[in-house]
């Protein structure tokens, strides 16, 4: 991910604390700094502690039909709320609403200004294996057989919340 990407995800990950402080009584920031703070911890959370906990919790996950995802992002919104002292989050409540807040800005920005490939998912290629149509019976079983062309993966820098 290169530093306009991340730069970008932080702006839309700050956009939705923001709606979120002004929509829920129970989210409030002191400072546009303790702000900042919030949104690069909430990164940095999602890059590494965020894998763990789903890895672990998979089996509620799957049991939840993925709402689980959400309780892990409540859970680390208030996480980072204890972390930061410019940034109160009051209740569980609140922190389901702000996780559920930033994940809805996360994914209207992704789909309204990521990239093609992020908007459309995984496009996957699938070839076929032996001659082509088009050929004649002398080159049929004499050629190299045609290998089917590889699946093209998407790498999604997409940070949610």
């Amino acid at each position: 991910m290169d530093f306009k990407q991340m730069l970008k995800s932080w702006v839309v990950v700050a956009f939705g604390v923001l709606i979120a402080s002004n929509t829920a009584s129970g989210i409030h920031y002191d400072s546009h700094e303790a702000l900042i703070i919030v949104v690069i911890l909430l990164s940095a959370c999602n890059v590494f502690i965020k894998p763990l906990l789903m890895l672990f919790s998979l089996p509620f996950i799957i049991l939840t039909f993925g709402i689980g995802i959400w309780v892990i992002n409540a859970l680390l919104f208030l996480f980072v709320a204890a972390l930061v002292s410019g940034f109160h989050v009051e209740t569980f409540g609140s922190a389901l609403w702000g996780a559920l807040v930033v994940s809805i800005t996360s994914g209207l920005a992704t789909l309204l200004f990521g990239s093609p490939n992020q908007r459309r998912g995984v496009n996957i290629n699938v070839g076929r294996v032996g001659s082509p149509p088009h050929a004649g019976p002398q080159t049929r079983g004499t050629a190299e057989p045609r290998r089917a062309k590889p699946v093209i993966e998407n790498d999604d820098d997409v940070i949610d919340i």
